[in-house]
């Protein structure tokens, strides 16, 4: 596929959705291959022209209009809306005479050459095929736009950062993907005061940007008397006795951070689907509330207590979008991922209401003295292969910092790819094995005394077309005309599916993929129960989605409103908190000590320094 950044910045070419960006962010392909870029691009089209469509139809207004309206609902940050405009111009009449003529946005997307049909190779649609002939249909369309400028205009490829006003936003992107570090870091100590581009949503606040000392996660320089070192804002002395508050309030209290090595799923990747769909979206100012589940599934009146046991029902309800793309920007920067509200890192409440917490927060709550020491080390598309290349990015100092716990949480990328026959590309036992090791020696030579490691297995992915293929995609909702069947065969045929050898029809290649993720959750274990590191424990853990389903029908719930709306694959927020919520319940009974103490000095740290907050 593309780089990650590459197809995420490919994104404000198409409207600036930042649609078509999701199959390339979680997919494992090859990395250079032309005709993946081309599905990532064909993806961006139709979505985008969908939206379009349902947009004149639901307000009753012509094509043109609900193309400016669409436009009209992005934000001016990053130039989303400048851009959008300029692509309106540049497309919008060929989209509007197509459209206007009844050609659906398959046809629309392959007369404008956005999509492609190579010799020999099927012919890749979302919808239903029109009902005369394919090749009749497109020709037909061909001449309805045969003296357009713009189709000379290059469709693949199209680089949007040689946009003069987009290049500097482009490059930083870039660097911050790349480099999984913070954009901004003054003082280069892998932590920043800015949220996005790998900042405190991913990791610690920095509290001293130009005090590469100071960070989270460290032990206190001479007990914080003069400033806070560590950033969990404890720091100065009592003036009762003189004795340091870090002192009297941490010592001995067995400080830990959290630090996760993940995937897209560990980064909470998530697309709202109300940027799918037109009857959500709408212009008033307002903050987002992403409303998962609301979107996702009606909740009946005597099951909303058991889903939602926190929350009050009204507000739950009126916190339906305001703004529908009031967060894009941020969403942008941030990778489509949400790692701030993820289910290991996260460290703001989850936005479905439900009471669980992620594992940051609950050991904060357990330990005041652990305040901002997390670290999310997760990127899109990430396997076991690549992360010896941005483990570096994490930030634990032998000497000088607090042990922390390590959760490794490869979950799927080692068997999913976007392959047509996935199979052979899907990593073997002996090589998960070696480059587990690699990376156990890694975190061996760079965690302090005390640390805890633990090795996540790989979930059985069939439960994903079991639950969702004959229901409809929030695309589909409007028109009941797109399902997860058709979106998982259209993506395959691109090769651009998240995981093709779960998302498909193919129950063989199902089971087959079951089988390579069981064999490889089964070395997981075998390293886990035979292998030994001087600073660190490790421990196994199964993934354990089943639980979680058993779980959330306990509460009234369906199986499939736990997976993100838009993709049809990753776990969605609710599941990653429950996930959490069984992850700790587990190691509190199994291994105790890997959480650290209950500090009972919590309610005077409150007392004298507040609720710690400013993330």
């Amino acid at each position: 596929m593309n780089s990650p950044w590459k197809a995420l910045l490919a994104a404000p070419l198409l409207l600036l959705l930042s649609l078509h960006s999701w199959a390339s962010a979680v997919s494992y392909i090859d990395q250079h291959s032309t005709s993946h870029s081309n599905g990532h691009t064909c993806v961006g089209c139709v979505l985008v022209v969908s939206v379009v469509e349902q947009l004149a139809q639901v307000h009753n207004s012509t094509i043109q209009a609900s193309m400016e309206q669409l436009c009209s609902y992005l934000p001016k940050k990053l130039f989303l809306k400048t851009t959008c405009y300029l692509m309106v111009h540049k497309f919008g009449s060929d989209i509007i005479k197509l459209l206007e003529a009844g050609m659906n946005a398959d046809v629309v997307c392959h007369t404008l050459e956005f999509c492609k049909q190579n010799t020999g190779q099927p012919l890749c649609h979302l919808y239903p095929l029109p009902r005369e002939s394919w090749k009749f249909t497109l020709e037909k369309a061909r001449q309805i736009v045969k003296k357009s400028s713009t189709m000379q205009y290059p469709r693949s490829g199209s680089n949007i950062c040689s946009l003069p006003f987009l290049a500097k936003i482009c490059q930083k992107i870039k660097l911050s993907i790349t480099n999984s570090v913070p954009y901004k870091d003054m003082d280069s100590d892998k932590y920043s005061v800015f949220p996005t581009l790998r900042g405190y949503h991913w990791r610690g606040r920095d509290c001293n940007d130009s005090d590469k000392t100071v960070y989270p996660g460290r032990r206190p320089d001479n007990w914080d008397i003069h400033r806070d070192s560590n950033c969990n804002g404890i720091w100065g002395k009592d003036p009762k006795d003189g004795i340091p508050y870090e002192k009297k309030f941490c010592e001995g209290s067995q400080p830990r951070g959290i630090i996760l090595l993940g995937d897209s799923a560990g980064a909470h990747f998530h697309i709202p689907p109300e940027w799918l769909a037109a009857s959500q979206m709408s212009l008033s100012s307002g903050h987002q509330r992403q409303n998962v589940l609301l979107f996702s599934f009606p909740v009946h009146e005597h099951r909303r207590d058991r889903l939602f046991p926190s929350s009050d029902r009204s507000n739950t309800l009126l916190n339906k979008l305001k703004n529908s793309f009031f967060s894009l920007p941020m969403a942008i920067t941030n990778e489509l991922d949400w790692p701030q509200r993820s289910g290991v890192t996260g460290f703001l409440d989850a936005t479905s209401r439900i009471e669980e917490k992620s594992i940051y927060l609950r050991l904060r709550r357990r330990n005041h003295c652990n305040h901002r020491d997390y670290q999310n080390i997760s990127r899109n598309g990430a396997s076991s292969h690549d992360l010896e290349e941005f483990i570096k990015s994490l930030s634990r100092n032998q000497l000088l910092d607090h042990p922390a716990i390590v959760i490794y949480a490869m979950i799927g990328n080692d068997v999913c790819n976007g392959q047509t026959d996935p199979v052979p590309k899907m990593t073997t036992p002996e090589k998960l094995y070696s480059n587990v090791m690699q990376t156990l020696k890694y975190l061996n030579s760079h965690l302090p005394n005390g640390s805890h490691v633990i090795l996540y297995g790989l979930p059985d992915g069939t439960f994903l077309w079991d639950n969702l293929h004959n229901r409809y995609h929030p695309l589909g909702q409007l028109n009941k005309d797109v399902t997860y069947a058709q979106l998982y065969s259209f993506l395959g045929c691109l090769q651009v599916s998240p995981c093709s050898g779960w998302l498909t029809s193919n129950k063989t290649l199902r089971t087959l993929t079951s089988e390579r993720a069981e064999q490889l959750s089964n070395t997981l274990k075998k390293i886990a129960t035979s292998e030994k590191f001087t600073n660190f424990n490790l421990f196994y853990m199964d993934f354990a989605f089943q639980e979680i389903i058993e779980e959330w029908r306990r509460r009234g719930g369906q199986p499939w409103q736990l997976i993100e709306p838009v993709d049809g694959f990753h776990p969605n927020e609710v599941a990653s908190f429950l996930l959490a919520e069984n992850l700790w319940k587990k190691v509190q009974l199994q291994w105790p000590q890997v959480l650290g103490k209950e500090n009972p000095f919590n309610s005077q740290i409150e007392q004298v320094f507040g609720d710690q907050g400013g993330h």
